[in-house]
């Protein structure tokens, strides 16, 4: 299994991901050392605090970033505070607690940034002129105000193995549409190749994210869809219970791979997946356990993306994406706009075109070609139209961390879908 130095997917400490903001994710990175950079901008130096700038395949973005930045501001230095994206968000706990630490901070889109919003500036006076060409901006919002500047889109493809098919006497050009056709294929994959249905790393409790935000549009009608956004949650309906119960059959049905909750998800999962010995795997966008990755084992022309099979009639499947990672500004900065422009130059498109070549980040940017980047990439994008915002991302940090830890005693069989669903609606409600 390949490492890579460091989402996640993410992800946080949901992901971890706690959010693969839209999920989170864990890599170890280069860290020069958690107390590099209390804010400097006063002293024509800003500091910037990520897990991605140690990743080798960031390098170039990074580059073209700092460049972008020095043309406007040549005498200010940069410097990039790798930490380990394991211990991330508590040790930017520790400097929030304090009130000094980086200027710019890296943050999974949703409940990572949403419930540290206090630590943070509004940046909506310095990015209005980037509104138009960035996408993913309401995971990087709250209460009507923006708090980071979208660098990646994150969201949760259905990725299948398109040689397991063609072994099993399948098309490959036509995965099920509804989730009983997909099990019947699964039983036909199984029985001429031995692979499982889905390749599934549950140990860190975050696969139940990304299975409800890339399944739910095929459960939840798209009313009840658009009301779990907006915050009005029902977790006693038929559409929330069934997710869990799916969540739930998958294991006892012998659909996942075994060992799913003693399995890591980064990467061991996607190494399942990866290696042939499951069809599908709900993975990401961007960073890791995406199709960048996957094109190194599968080529081009053997790796699927497929929607959300329809579970529930009268749903509409979808793709679930969000912002993935942006930057904000410290609300203890000395120079706001300063570091508002550093922000925008880590948001510029000469930049986000190397991220997206170098890493196979899906940019925030929506006016980078990827025509040239083959078929997954292209139904990714092209389903980015009609797509809607994860559900997990609407969540808070800490009703995520629970969800992780109840959908490893679903799969055990210690807790019923309905005592699951009231834990859940209480942590939701308290926020």
């Amino acid at each position: 299994m390949r490492q890579r130095t460091l989402w996640p997917a993410l992800l946080v400490a949901a992901l971890t991901l706690t959010g693969c903001g839209s999920a989170t994710r864990p890599e170890t990175s280069s860290s020069t050392g958690a107390t590099g950079g209390a804010s400097g901008a006063a002293q024509g130096k800003l500091v910037v605090w990520d897990w991605k700038s140690g990743d080798k395949a960031a390098a170039p973005y990074i580059e073209k970033a700092k460049a972008d930045f020095a043309k406007q501001h040549p005498g200010v230095t940069v410097e990039f505070v790798a930490q380990p994206f394991e211990q991330y968000y508590t040790l930017l706990g520790a400097a929030i607690q304090a009130g000094k630490g980086p200027d710019v901070i890296l943050f999974n889109g949703g409940g990572q940034i949403r419930d540290r919003v206090d630590a943070l500036l509004p940046l909506d006076e310095y990015v209005s002129g980037d509104r138009e060409r960035l996408a993913g901006w309401d995971a990087f919002s709250k209460d009507g105000k923006t708090y980071a500047a979208p660098v990646t889109l994150q969201g949760h493809p259905i990725y299948y193995n398109r040689s397991l098919y063609q072994k099993a006497g399948l098309d490959p050009t036509k995965p099920a549409t509804t989730w009983d056709k997909l099990v019947g294929d699964c039983a036909a994959i199984k029985k001429s190749t031995g692979a499982a249905c889905f390749a599934v790393g549950n140990k860190e409790g975050f696969a139940i994210q990304f299975f409800m935000s890339g399944l739910g549009s095929g459960i939840l009608t798209p009313q009840e869809y658009d009301d779990w956004i907006a915050g009005k949650r029902d977790w006693s309906s038929a559409g929330v219970k069934r997710i869990f119960q799916l969540w739930k059959d998958t294991g006892e049905s012998g659909l996942n791979n075994k060992g799913a909750n003693s399995t890591a998800m980064f990467n061991d999962a996607f190494a399942v997946f990866q290696s042939g010995k499951a069809a599908h795997v709900i993975g990401l966008m961007s960073d890791v356990g995406h199709w960048k990755d996957f094109a190194e084992f599968l080529p081009g022309d053997q790796l699927g993306v497929m929607k959300a099979p329809v579970v529930q009639p009268g749903t509409t499947p979808s793709l679930a994406y969000d912002g993935g990672i942006g930057y904000g500004v410290a609300k203890w900065t000395k120079d706001p706009k300063l570091a508002a422009d550093l922000v925008r130059s880590l948001s510029s498109t000469e930049a986000l075109t190397a991220f997206y070549s170098s890493a196979g980040a899906i940019a925030s940017d929506t006016t980078i070609d990827v025509s040239q980047a083959g078929p997954a990439v292209t139904t990714i994008v092209s389903d980015l139209k009609g797509g809607k915002p994860a559900l997990h991302v609407a969540l808070s940090s800490k009703t995520l961390e629970l969800m992780g830890r109840l959908s490893q005693k679903l799969l055990d069989g210690s807790v019923s879908v309905d005592e699951a669903v009231r834990q859940l609606a209480a942590s939701d409600k308290t926020g």
